[in-house]
């Protein structure tokens, strides 16, 4: 039987940390999907330049084709996941084969937002971090891992990031089983994450 757990947070939560560890630490008993692997190719206006598209609203996202795909796991069936090109803003043409494991992590700052996607989840996670603590991470990790310069950063937060947080995010965070706090160790919530788990 396929345990599906969802894990939800706002941007540099720490949601995406924990999900990747808890992954790494089940090894072959886990599966890790992403909800960033489900976005859309962006609009043509916005192909060769990002800047304004909104990365952070639900319509940016092919829920449906994840709630096929978690089904379908469910089921028991083999899946191709698709993947983004994140360069190039476009769903790749190739997909990711995976196999159903015991443990199904979803994973994204939207997966509780969607009603019909959460009514899949067997346990729901809620990662809740101050925002002024996430927006230092956001900061870091843009500039160090994605080139971005700081006006860059803070103009996307308040154009979309900070809006689309208060409006759908942080209100998901209601349909969480478990909240956990994202300025803890990751030791320690990993140990939260597993007690909840289905054994082996």
């Amino acid at each position: 039987m396929t345990f599906i757990l969802g894990m939800a947070g706002g941007t540099a939560s720490g949601k995406s940390t924990l999900a990747a560890a808890l992954g790494n630490m089940l090894g072959a008993r886990a599966l890790l999907i992403t909800h960033d692997q489900y976005y859309k190719t962006l609009p043509a206006e916005f192909a060769h330049n990002p800047v304004g598209y909104n990365f952070d609203h639900p319509d940016s996202l092919d829920t449906a084709r994840l709630i096929a795909d978690v089904d379908a796991l469910k089921r028991g069936e083999t899946v191709e996941l698709p993947l983004f090109d994140f360069p190039t803003h476009a769903r790749s043409a190739a997909t990711q084969t995976v196999r159903p494991s015991d443990i199904v992590i979803v994973e994204g700052i939207l997966v509780l937002a969607h009603p019909d996607l959460r009514t899949r989840f067997d346990h729901s996670i809620y990662v809740d971090t101050p925002d002024d603590i996430r927006l230092v991470r956001r900061i870091r990790r843009d500039i160090e891992k994605r080139g971005r310069d700081v006006d860059g950063v803070l103009g996307q937060w308040e154009a979309t990031v900070r809006p689309m947080h208060q409006e759908f995010v942080a209100p998901s965070r209601t349909h969480a089983n478990t909240v956990l706090h994202g300025t803890d160790p990751v030791e320690d919530l990993l140990a939260m994450v597993t007690a909840l788990l289905p054994k082996s």
